[in-house]
């Protein structure tokens, strides 16, 4: 009798076996009835003819490229993919053309203003985008959402989120704890937003692999970003050096989205604003896309774009 085993090194075992009951598993052996299916951890052995043992991997390969993509797996799908030659997005609308990627459990991630979907189609014309507009606009988590897509379709080998820790003068030496507890309330928001969009165990391995790096805008000088997503958040805190310093690292097949708020700038009095700057500077520049949002685009609590328009009212009156 020959063997084959299957390491499973990317789905979590309980979601893609199907519960507590192994469902999925189930389901597999429905549809391979002369073979014995053993699912332990994340191995699993089938025992059986050569032949059947060819299909059984190919279609095990089929369900595992779903789990990849939608981090989720549920019986319904298993079927519909082994009882179907074609390569299809099983579980997603056709015509919700506005899902940017599936995120954690399945969620699914989408563009849910204009101009968050302008700063979508934006990212796939121009290597660099800028997106700017108040807090709560979307900017940050939609640029994370098009970073996790282009990483799932192999657009890019890495993703690079970086900020201006302006609050402690990038210089967070008298902070207590290692680097990395000195600069997690900074990098929060990013860690968030990836929480969202990647299953725990899996972003776990890509940062500790440095697939994806999180890291203070001090930390980006003299490197060359290869085939990166890279994200600059928080961009209006920038200095004229940070951001021409940031905006040089751009290497081959590379795409660079920046973002921030001029609204909200915590540099000292007197220094210009790296972001407002750069889209002063780099306007007729080919190739950059530009989208600013507005407070049409914010969706957090319904009580946060009365905020906005109030303090708007006040810094008129001013």
């Amino acid at each position: 009798m020959n063997e084959l085993t299957i390491q499973l090194t990317e789905v979590n075992p309980t979601i893609f076996y199907g519960g507590s009951r192994n469902k999925n598993i189930a389901t597999l052996k429905k549809y391979f009835p002369k073979l014995k299916i053993v699912a332990r951890g994340n191995t699993i052995t089938a025992y059986g003819e050569e032949a059947l043992l060819e299909e059984f991997e190919r279609q095990l390969d089929r369900l595992v490229l779903h789990y990849g993509k939608y981090n989720t797996l549920d019986e319904t799908t298993v079927e519909q993919i082994l009882t179907s030659n074609q390569e299809d997005d099983f579980g997603l609308d056709p015509s919700d053309k506005q899902i940017i990627v599936h995120g954690a459990g399945g969620k699914m991630v989408r563009a849910q203003t204009p101009n968050q979907a302008k700063m979508v189609e934006l990212i796939k014309t121009n290597d660099l985008v800028f997106a700017v507009g108040p807090a709560g606009t979307g900017k940050t988590y939609t640029g994370v959402a098009l970073a996790v897509k282009a990483l799932k379709e192999k657009q890019v080998k890495r993703i690079v989120l970086t900020r201006p820790a302006v609050e402690a003068g990038e210089n967070l030496g008298f902070l207590p704890g290692d680097l990395k507890e000195k600069l997690d309330p900074y990098m929060q928001p990013l860690y968030d937003a990836l929480r969202d969009m990647i299953p725990p165990e899996k972003l776990a391995n890509y940062i500790e692999n440095g697939i994806i790096q999180i890291a203070p805008m001090a930390f980006m000088r003299g490197r060359t970003l290869d085939n990166a997503f890279v994200i600059l958040d928080e961009a209006q805190n920038t200095t004229h050096n940070q951001m021409k310093m940031f905006l040089t690292r751009m290497g081959k097949h590379a795409k660079f989205v920046v973002t921030g708020d001029p609204g909200q700038i915590d540099l000292p009095r007197r220094v210009i604003s790296g972001l407002k700057e750069a889209l002063l500077v780099l306007s007729d520049v080919k190739g950059i896309g530009v989208v600013y949002l507005d407070d049409r685009d914010v969706i957090r609590h319904q009580l946060v774009k009365k905020v906005i328009e109030a303090y708007k009212k006040t810094e008129h009156h001013n």
